[in-house]
Order: structure tokens, then C-alpha cells, then sequence
């Protein structure tokens, strides 16, 4: 069948501003009086939450933020008459992860500046492909808690990511291992102070508590 174009652009809108929600933001603002954009990496994200104000703000802001990728995902394109694991059915759900990732990213709701992503990249990979997005999480798991490096467990994770998908699952889709090979590289791009940070050995480690050290 003919693409539902219409639908298909109000549905990619809903979604960026689903991702746009700050969820930061409006809950370190909410309950605990504290703008996180004001403090530790200035950052708007799951990360600089647990920095700031701890498990107890860190735990709902990432839990959110993953569901603001993951719900319309999988709710959007069943009201299309798409037949499921087409092209097209694909190719909208891919166009859909993506744009509410670039909602988290340049949200219209706080100046069109966010968070770096990755919570909201979880929840679409994991509504598209939960295997590959399970290995992620064992992958950043791993990583983090050898390293206490937040940002080097998301950057393993984005490249096991792609990885994961063409390797160990062997898909063959343009569309999903395209889709895994630049959600990898949107990681390290928006990365790339962390980047720099880890090679100069100034980046900061955090624990389950919060920050440990350094203030960024």
C-alpha cells in the first residue's frame, strides 16, 4: 500500500515532541528546586541528574527518558495499515527513533538544548530491536561499572550496537544495520568532549551514588 505520508509527518512531530520533554529539568525544577542545566556538566540528561541530585532524581529521569524513545516507537506505527517487518514499516520506525532522539537533543521545550541521547536511544532501540539493545546494556554495564566511566559505557554500547545487529543477530536489512551504524555515530558526536576528556584523563568517574570525582 501507498505510504500514509500525512500521517507519517504529524506522527515523526508527536514523536520530537515527546523527545523534547525535558525531563530533567522539569523534575530537578519539580522536587527539588534545582535546575540541573545550573550545575556538574551543565548537561540536561539522565547522567548530570545522578550527578547533581542523586539516584532518587537519576533513577526517574532515566526511566522516562528511555520511554520517551521507546513508546512511539511502538505505538505510533499501529495506526498505520503498514503490513509489520515491511520496508516501509521499517524504514517509519527508524524515522521515528530518530526523531524523537533529535527531540531529546535540541528540545523545543528548553531552548533547544538536552541531554546527549542515550537514555532516548535506548528506548527506540529497544522498541525496534531488543536483543541488540539488551547486549548494549550488558555491554555499558560492564564498562561502567570497570571504569566508573559513564560516558566510555556509552560509547562501547553505541559500537555494539551495530556490532550486535549484523554480527551476532546477522541481519541483512539496509535499514537496520544502517540505522544501528548511525545511531553509533550520533553517540560519539555528541560525545565528543567526553571524547576528548577520556584521552586527557580529565573525565569524571561517577559510582551509583552520584558523582565521585572531577565536576564534569
Amino acid at each position: 500500500m501507498e505510504f500514509p505520508w500525512v500521517y507519517g509527518i504529524a506522527s515523526m512531530m508527536i514523536a520530537y515532541l515527546i523527545g523534547s520533554i525535558p525531563t530533567s529539568v522539569w523534575w530537578g525544577k519539580s522536587f527539588f528546586g534545582i535546575d540541573v542545566r545550573e550545575h556538574g556538566s551543565r548537561n540536561a540528561g539522565a547522567t548530570n541528574t545522578f550527578r547533581v541530585l542523586g539516584p532518587k532524581a537519576g533513577v526517574p529521569v532515566l526511566l522516562i527518558d528511555i520511554l520517551k524513545g521507546f513508546l512511539p516507537v511502538r505505538i505510533l506505527p499501529n495506526f498505520t495499515q503498514l503490513e509489520p517487518d515491511t520496508g516501509p514499516w521499517m524504514w517509519f520506525r527508524v524515522a521515528l527513533v530518530i526523531a524523537t532522539v533529535v527531540g531529546h537533543l535540541y528540545p523545543v521545550f528548553a531552548g533547544f538544548k538536552g541531554g546527549k541521547g542515550v537514555a532516548t536511544s535506548l528506548g527506540g532501540v529497544l522498541a525496534v530491536h531488543p536483543g541488540a539493545a539488551s547486549i548494549c546494556i550488558l555491554v555499558f554495564a560492564a564498562v561502567f561499572l570497570l571504569s566508573r566511566y559513564v560516558s566510555l559505557g556509552s560509547l562501547c554500547a553505541a559500537v555494539a550496537f551495530p556490532l550486535a545487529v549484523a554480527l551476532i543477530y546477522q541481519e541483512t536489512s539496509v535499514v537496520k544495520v544502517g540505522f544501528a551504524v548511525f545511531l553509533c555515530i550520533l553517540v560519539f558526536f555528541t560525545h565528543r568532549e567526553n571524547i576528548r576528556r577520556l584521552l586527557r584523563g580529565e573525565e569524571t568517574r561517577m559510582s551509583l551514588a552520584g558523582r565521585t570525582d572531577g565536576n564534569r
